[in-house]
Parts: structure tokens; sequence; C-alpha cells
């Protein structure tokens, strides 16, 4: 054995700085075995406390085995041997709990009884002669400074004799203190060994007798019941062997993708985006109205189910339905001060909701398998095949213009776009237009333009030195002077959604046709910036103006609109056929389309009444006939009311006057 470190009894009444110093390296030695002690005790008792309750759980165990046979089961038949056997284990049971309660006893008289007497004595010892240490050294310090004040008078010799007696008991205290402390700071160091060894021998003798008492119980039959059960352990863990590393050579694959993909747009500038889901899953925020202005997000789960959006708070146990997406449209929405939003309408033309997705990937994913899912594409027999055809076709064919008056100088190589496009609206979204005829209405690959704002300097000369057009029709406005004049004006709120160039207007489908690509465009393009504008219509003409500058951005005269309709199922979209003059000498015919804040039905009738009223201009009686029908204003002004009665049908005749000009 290696020698122990000793504190040398015959410097303890020198009591130097080294003796201190040496002091304190063995009590903090003795502090840390303190320490140690206590946390080995813990283990010890949790050991012992699991003997005691494996005892209690044995005899419990072996009772609840023989009350089997008390049980009044409904169907029973059959239960002797089962009775039986359990007798024998029940049996076992209580063998081995007789062993366990040996082992028990064992366990507390050889390994925790130990450690607690080598705690309460040892350990305890030697801290109670470190306070007495501390407390003959204080008074022994405190009898030296007393000493070392003594005067030089002679006539204090009384004095100076009881000081002396005094620091010579203080010291022969605080040596005789040391000394002790020192003895037993020098034997724990052999009794902390003897202390650390002597519980686990015991215990290791328990543990063997348990088990040898135990291997003298069970008998050599059990031995091929045991050895079959060893066989399926050791083939359990072959099994577990092979899918442990199974498992870590996925989880190193997983783990060797490169940073950025934890990062939740890590690809902006290039996602690779998947325009061809038909049902897609994750995490989205929704923004929710807590009041006229303010808005609160909320991080939640949505998933698509058939042709519904659903949404599973995080915690819940199934999710609910949130939207129907059949014929719904969306589109990316410029929202606050938060990215990657898009909006859910609905098919009557009302705003839905707005969501986040985290990622540009995920936010056109999202708007892509909505707007698959709105064709009802998940209702055809082979969905992939259809929506990778649609989607494909689709992006050959639109081609975003951005500035108008721009043509691109090729058309798109595709020529089966409408084709494609009309045959699966015919089987999903049931659009009037037949496959056969797209062709008819829209070359395949015609550009569309998303923007008929021009720059307000082209417009500045035709409106300097004349005041502002007023929306109402209030004041003058010398560029247009039909406006004094015309006796209609109404006025509404649209927002230009884009513009294609036609191959016909012999028919309204060409507008629904349109309708159908400029939004499929937008949804597709990501193009979700609109300019709000004014549309009045005057018995003349048709403008379009500017609501900040009232510049009149656009003019069309309503003898060259030729058609002119409302959405079917959205009421808010409107759209109408010019038809203008080429340098050529031919014509060409181009349809644009709005979005209005009211109905488009109204738009329409305004048209279909300023057409009428020009039609019977050279007729005063007809016009005078005509004009009892609309209300007047204070001014006098024929103004066309929003309440505006219905034809005889009940509907606005939306196409009265739309047929080409005669």
């Amino acid at each position: 054995m290696p020698a122990v470190d000793k504190l040398l009894l015959e410097e303890a009444l020198q009591d130097s700085p080294q003796t201190r110093s040496l002091l304190s390296v063995f009590e903090e030695d003795a502090g840390t075995l303190t320490d140690y002690t206590n946390q080995l005790l813990q283990a010890m008792q949790r050991v012992y406390g699991a003997q005691n309750e494996m005892c209690l759980a044995t005899q419990q165990l072996s009772k609840q085995l023989l009350a089997y046979e008390k049980q009044n089961f409904a169907l029973g038949k059959g239960d002797e041997e089962v009775i039986s056997t359990l007798h024998y284990f029940s049996k076992v049971v209580d063998e081995l709990n007789v062993l366990h309660t040996e082992l028990a006893k064992q366990l507390a008289d050889t390994m925790v009884l130990p450690i607690i007497q080598f705690r309460e004595k040892d350990l305890t010892e030697v801290s109670t002669l470190k306070d007495l240490f501390g407390l003959a050294s204080n008074e022994h310090d405190l009898s030296m400074a007393k000493y070392s004040r003594l005067p030089k008078k002679k006539e204090n010799e009384k004095v100076k004799t009881d000081v002396v007696k005094e620091v010579a008991a203080a010291r022969r205290k605080q040596h005789l203190s040391s000394l002790q402390y020192y003895c037993a700071l020098n034997a724990l160091q052999y009794r902390k060994r003897v202390a650390m060894m002597e519980p686990m021998i015991g215990f290791a003798h328990g543990q063997i007798n348990f088990f040898k008492k135990g291997a003298e119980m069970f008998s050599q039959s059990m031995d091929s019941f045991l050895s079959s059960v060893a066989d399926m352990v050791q083939s359990i863990q072959v099994e577990l062997e092979a899918e442990a590393e199974k498992m870590r050579v996925s989880q190193q694959e997983l783990l060797s993708v490169e940073e950025s993909v934890y990062a939740p747009d890590f690809d902006v500038a290039a996602p690779q985006i998947n325009r061809n889901l038909i049902q897609k899953a994750g995490y989205l925020n929704l923004r929710n109205k807590t009041g006229l202005v303010t808005t609160t997000w909320e991080r939640l789960y949505f998933f698509t189910q058939g042709g519904n959006l659903m949404c599973q708070p995080r915690g819940a146990v199934a999710g609910g339905l949130i939207q129907d997406l059949d014929n719904c449209s969306v589109m990316a929405v410029d929202c606050e001060d938060r990215r990657y939003c898009f909006q859910i309408t609905t098919p009557n033309g009302k705003s839905g909701i707005i969501l986040q997705a985290e990622s540009r990937k995920e936010n056109e994913e999202w708007i892509c398998a909505i707007n698959n899912i709105s064709r009802q594409i998940y209702l055809t027999d082979n969905p992939e095949a259809v929506a990778i055809k649609l989607n494909q076709t689709a992006l050959q064919a639109v081609t975003p213009i951005m500035s108008f008056g721009k043509k691109p100088e090729s058309s798109c190589p595709s020529q089966n776009l409408r084709n494609a496009e009309t045959e699966d609206d015919k089987i999903v979204s049931q659009v009037a237009v037949r496959a056969d005829d797209a062709d008819e209405l829209i070359a395949p690959g015609t550009p569309i333009q998303f923007d008929i704002v021009l720059p307000a300097t082209e417009f500045l000369d035709q409106n300097r030195g004349s005041r502002r057009i007023n929306p109402f029709g209030e004041t003058e406005d010398e560029t247009f002077p039909e406006a004094e004049d015309s006796l209609l004006q109404q006025m509404f709120v649209v927002r230009f959604l884009g513009s294609m160039a036609v191959k016909t207007d012999n028919t309204t489908e060409v507008i629904y046709e349109a309708m159908r690509q400029v939004l499929a465009a937008r949804a597709i393009h990501n193009i979700f910036r609109t300019t709000e504008s004014h549309l009045m219509v005057t018995s003349q003409t048709l403008r379009l103006i500017d609501p900040q500058t009232q510049v009149t951005r656009a003019n069309f005269e309503l003898t060259s609109i030729t058609q002119f309709a409302a959405h079917q199922e959205n009421k808010r979209l409107v759209g109408f056929v010019v038809r203008t003059p080429e340098s050529t000498g031919g014509q060409s015919l181009s349809t644009y389309v709005f979005e209005s804040n009211s109905e488009g039905e109204k738009i329409c009738y305004a048209i279909n009444l300023g057409k009428e009223i020009i039609a019977v201009q050279k007729d005063p009686e007809a016009l005078a006939q005509l004009m009892l029908s609309i209300p007047l204003t204070n001014d006098g002004k024929y103004v066309l009311l929003n309440d505006q009665p219905d034809d005889n049908d009940g509907s606005p005749n939306e196409n009265r006057g739309a047929e080409s000009e005669a």
C-alpha cells in the first residue's frame, strides 16, 4: 500500500504558516471526503430501499398469483392448467422472497451500517475537533494581543504575571487541540480507505450468497426453459444491432446535408418549386383581426384534405375545416411588414383568409397547390399527371409584360397550351369554352400586359392649363368637353388586372377566357400589386382616371367597345373588348380585365346604357323616352344609381348593345 501523507505533530506547537498551509490541504481533503461519503450513502440507501421494495413486490406478486383461482371469470373453462402453473410460480416467488429478505438484511448490516458509522464517528469527530481547534487558536491570538500591549513600568508586575499565565494556558490549550486535530486528520487518511471498501465487501458477499442460494433453489429442470429464453434474447440482440447499424447509416445521411438546409429561406434566390402539388401540409401564420385596424398572427399547422384547407393547432387531436378551396382563387399579397403572404378569395369574390409562409419556396408551393386544388384536379383519375400537364403548358404560355405598349418580338413556342388548359377546365372547372374553340378566341402564347398605367408625364400636355377632373362631374374639363354635355356619368373604383389581344369579338366567351388566363398568369408569376383607379362611364367614352392626380390614364370610345361582361361566378370581375384601328388599315381586338369594388354587372349596365344613348341620339323621341327611366341629380344631370332596377328577367342586361357595331 502506498504511503499516506501526515501532519507532523512536532510542528503543532510552533503553528507556523507552513504548517497551517499543509493543514488547509488536509481540511480540504476531509471536506471532499465528507461530501463524497454523503453521496455514497445515498446511493447505498437507494440500493437497500430497492431491495426492501423487491421483498414487498415479490410478496405481493405471490399473493396475486394465488388470487387468480378466486377470480370469477365469465369464461373460465380450461383454467385448471393455468391455475396449477400459477401456483407453482407462486411457490417459486415465495422462495425468492425469502432470499430477497435475507439479502436486504445483509445489505443493511454489512453495507449501509459501516458507511453510516464512518460518517457519524470519524467524520463527525474531525469536524468537532476542527471547531475546537479554531476556538483555541482564537483564544491564543487574543491572549497574545493582550500580552503584546503590556507597558514597561515595573509597578504593573502583577498584571504582567496574570497575562503571562493566561498566554501559557491558551497556548497549552491550543497545543492540545491541535495535536488531537492532527491525529484525527492523519488517522482519517487510513480510515477513509477502509470505509470505502468495507461496505462494498459486504455488498459483494450478500449478492454472492443470494445467487448461490438462488442457483441451489432452482433445479436443473428450468435449464431448458432458460436456454430457450437466452436464445430468443440473442436473436433479438442480433436484430437490434442490425437495426442500430441501419439507423446509424440513415442518421449520417440525414446529417450530411449542408447547414443551409436548416435556414428557413436558404434558397431565396432560385428556389426549387414544385408547381404540381395537389396536397400540401406545413406550418403557416394566420392573420386574425383583433380590432378595426389591429391584427395578430398565429402559427398553426395547415394541411389540405381533398378540396378543403384544414387547420390543426399544436396539441389538438384532429384538424378542423378552415376554408373550402373548390373554385376559389389564391394570389400573393403585400401584407403590412410581413413577407411571403398570400390570400385565398372565395368564389363569390369576398376576401378570405390571409396566410404567411416561412419562405419564398413554401409561399409559391402553397399558392400552386391551392390553385390546383381549386380547379378540382384531385377529382380526376390521375391528378398528378393532370397537374404536371397544366402547369407545364401554363408556364410556356403566359409571358408577363410590365409596361403598357411593349410587345415581345416572338410568341411562345408552345402551340398546344390552350387546348391543354381548356381541356382540363372542361373536366374540373366546368368553364364554358371548349378545348377545340380556345384557339378561335385567343391565339396560343398571346402575351399579357399587367400594367395599363402610363407615366404621368405623357399626359401633362393634354391637362396643362386646365382644372383637375372631378370624378363626379361637378367641374369642367376642357380636355374632354363631352363631360359637361354628357347625359350619363357614373364612377366606379376598379383595379386593372391585365389585358391581352384576342382573335374575335363575336361572343362574350372571349372575355371569360381572357379572365381565366390573366388570373392564371398572375398566380403563376406571383404578380399581386395592382393600382386602384376610377373608371368613369359617360354617354360617349369610358375613361380610366388616376384618383390622386385626376389625370386620365386611358380613354376608350364607347363605339369601340364591342363586348363587355361580368364573370359568371366572381361578380367583381368585369372585362370588355376594344376594337382599335391599325396603321396597316386593319383593326386589332384587345380584352381588358378589371376587378371592381362593386358588382361588375353594374359597370356592364352603365356601358350598355351609354351605348343605347349613342344609338338613339339622332331620334329625340327615343332619347327622351330613354332618359325618363334615369333619375336626375340636383343639378339636372342624368346619373345611373347603384340600385338601378333590373330588366324584366330580374338580372341586369349585361349584353344589351354588346353586339358588334353595325
